[in-house]
């Protein structure tokens, strides 16, 4: 593929203004195949030369000074070398007419989410690109970062030697995950999925969604696939501050430390309507970073008595400077852990 093809094929978009396939291979002077201008298309948009946006079945291009025409959705496919997720934002924001429409704590929480996630896939991924969309459904502000990649749940898991990438999900929602400590945190994607209305991540035959519309997690089998696709909405009209999702998980107000967080104990079930010991341990496990650990049990009918054990003796007792705070309790729930708690006076035999 030379530059005077390449040359012509932009200058055919610029005269249809916005192009598909299609278009494009009716205005070669030379006839090609479909395959052949849309990996030649997709070659130019990696060069930035152009943008792509989806219509309904169809993707057409455009010129990036010609994005008034994309209308409310514009998709770019990266080429993962030297990236810089701040730039692609700027980039986007200062094309896509809509973006400059929304109030600035939605465009804070739009532009924390797209730098974290497309950092996170440009970083950790491996993928040779990433494609990137952002779209107004509705009144929803949504963007999709998708990689080909090893994984997220499967890179957490090889790095951090776990059994399974249903483990790794267990960690990712706990916080504080990374599998590069030198240089990550492993708080943008906690927080990413914190402050989004929806938030949905998926990985190969995975997938955690983060609803925070009804406070509640979710983890679901789906078909596999290669690399890791994240979806994060959030409404044009939200009154939410990128702040105060910062200020939730501050154990001590004023620390400006990520030092509290929550776990949905209904994540770490296993086919039984009882916890196991085990499985408490896999729950704890990596907790001893913060100070305030909230355990939400809802969802959670009862536990056995190792479980609870575990949790509020055992591990309290190894870390008597952690609070651990369980809310959305069952009766039986409440008493088993109140047992634990406060065990009962053994008494005398005769």
């Amino acid at each position: 593929m030379n530059s005077e093809t390449e040359n012509l094929v932009i200058q055919t978009i610029a005269k249809l203004g916005k192009a598909s396939v299609s278009d494009v291979v009716k205005n070669m002077p030379e006839k090609r195949s479909r395959q052949w201008v849309s990996s030649l298309l997709h070659k130019i948009e990696g060069e930035k030369k152009l943008v792509s946006t989806k219509s309904g079945k169809f993707v057409y291009f455009v010129l990036p000074t010609r994005l008034d025409l994309i209308g409310e959705s514009v998709n770019r496919e990266l080429i993962n070398k030297d990236l810089d997720e701040d730039i692609v934002f700027k980039e986007l924001y200062e094309k896509i007419p809509f973006l400059k429409k929304l109030k600035e704590d939605v465009h804070s929480i739009l532009q924390y989410g797209f730098t974290e996630i497309l950092n996170n896939a440009i970083e950790h991924s491996g993928s040779k690109s990433i494609k990137v969309v952002i779209e107004k459904v509705e009144n929803s502000i949504v963007f999709e970062i998708r990689d080909r990649g090893i994984g997220t749940f499967k890179n957490i898991m090889q790095k951090k030697g776990l059994a399974s990438e249903m483990e790794a999900i267990q960690e990712l929602i706990k916080g504080k995950t990374t599998t590069i400590p030198h240089s990550h945190s492993g708080e943008g994607i906690f927080f990413t999925s914190k402050i989004a209305d929806l938030f949905i991540l998926d990985s190969f035959g995975y997938r955690l969604r983060v609803d925070n519309k009804i406070n509640d997690v979710f983890i679901e089998k789906i078909k596999p696939f290669i690399g890791t696709k994240v979806r994060f909405e959030i409404s044009g009209n939200s009154d939410k501050h990128l702040n105060d999702i910062f200020l939730e998980y501050e154990a001590e107000p004023g620390s400006f430390s990520f030092d509290k967080t929550k776990v949905h104990v209904k994540l770490f079930k296993a086919g039984t309507i009882y916890i196991s010991r085990s499985q408490a341990r896999r729950l704890m496990a990596n907790l001893e970073k913060y100070k305030l650990i909230i355990l939400d049990f809802s969802g959670i009918n009862t536990v056995g008595q190792a479980f609870a054990d575990e949790v509020f003796r055992v591990f309290t007792s190894k870390h008597p400077e952690i609070k651990i705070e369980p809310i959305n309790m069952s009766e039986t729930v409440q008493f088993m852990i109140s047992r634990v708690e406060k065990p009962q006076m053994e008494l005398p035999l005769d």
